[in-house]
């Protein structure tokens, strides 16, 4: 009985001893657990975040600036981004800026409605040789610069189908001394005050020829006409030939057809009749681009 009872005892102190192992080696496993979950916890959201910006920093793009448009260069590198999460629902479409136009920066110029009446002579020097001798003036602040009207006008007066014709006739410009024609850009004030001197209303709007004075209206020069679809520097051309055309003696002309180019000589500002708009009084054939005569 006695070695019974210590073989008993024997084996019961083996077993405690199995369990006093198997407790510490939980407790060392709970132990490491504790220092690994975190660790792991840690590691996903270091991983994580730079899936969320697509390898950016927010704080970094938000502080970045935007870039210049100056220097216009390459377009950078592209990265395609991580996969994200299919969001719920239909995508909103993404909304476009469009692009300012053209007519709605640009800001017409300053008309002035009236002028002191004094006027400034343009320089000559833009064109040259005999013919007809004109010269150019433009009412003191009016904002036109007088040698540049100048030189568009001696285009205009040299142009092969324009009144010179191939050379039939020739126009030069001169700053002082005798001058059959003087074109005058006017303000509109002036402009009704010299036009009506001769009995003629210009109602602030239009130009007129007065003996040897083509006056145009700064506010037709500044601004072209809402019937005249085409460049204003084609505009200014027909206000020159039609004037012009009256100081060699043509009266008003009207549509000849429709489709057909309107005259020089037609007042197209109230209307095309069914002509295209047109500031030459030939074509580039040399033919006379006329129409039925205005009483």
């Amino acid at each position: 009985m006695a070695a019974d009872r210590g073989r008993h005892q024997a084996s019961s102190r083996g077993r405690g001893r199995r369990r006093s192992r198997q407790k510490e080696r939980r407790g060392r496993i709970r132990a490491l657990a504790a220092v690994l979950v975190p660790a792991a916890l840690i590691g996903v959201v270091v991983i994580a975040a730079p899936r969320w910006a697509g390898g950016d920093d927010p704080s970094a793009a938000a502080a970045a600036p935007e870039p210049s448009d100056a220097r216009p260069g390459p377009a950078p590198a592209r990265t395609s981004p991580s996969p994200a999460a299919k969001p719920k629902g239909k995508p909103k479409p993404a909304t476009v800026s469009p692009s300012p136009s053209p007519s709605v920066t640009a800001m017409p110029p300053r008309i002035p409605a009236s002028g002191p009446g004094t006027f400034t002579v343009a320089r000559a020097g833009t064109s040259s040789g005999g013919g007809n001798a004109y010269r150019v003036e433009v009412e003191d602040g009016s904002g036109v610069d007088p040698d540049t009207a100048a030189a568009l006008i001696a285009d205009v007066l040299a142009a092969p189908r324009g009144w010179a014709h191939g050379g039939a006739r020739s126009f030069h410009q001169v700053a002082e001394g005798p001058a059959g024609m003087v074109v005058r850009i006017a303000t509109p004030a002036t402009t009704d005050r010299i036009c009506g001197a001769d009995g003629l209303n210009t109602h602030g709007e239009v130009n007129c020829r007065v003996g040897e004075k083509v006056m145009v209206n700064l506010k037709r020069w500044q601004t072209g006409s809402p019937e005249f679809h085409g460049p204003l520097d084609e505009y200014r051309a027909l206000i020159i030939n039609h004037e012009v055309g009256h100081w060699l003696g043509h009266g008003h002309e009207t549509c000849p057809g429709k489709g057909r180019p309107a005259p020089a000589m037609m007042q197209q500002i109230y209307g095309l009749k069914g002509c295209v708009a047109n500031a030459w009084p030939y074509d580039a054939a040399g033919q006379y681009l006329g129409g039925p005569s205005v009483p």
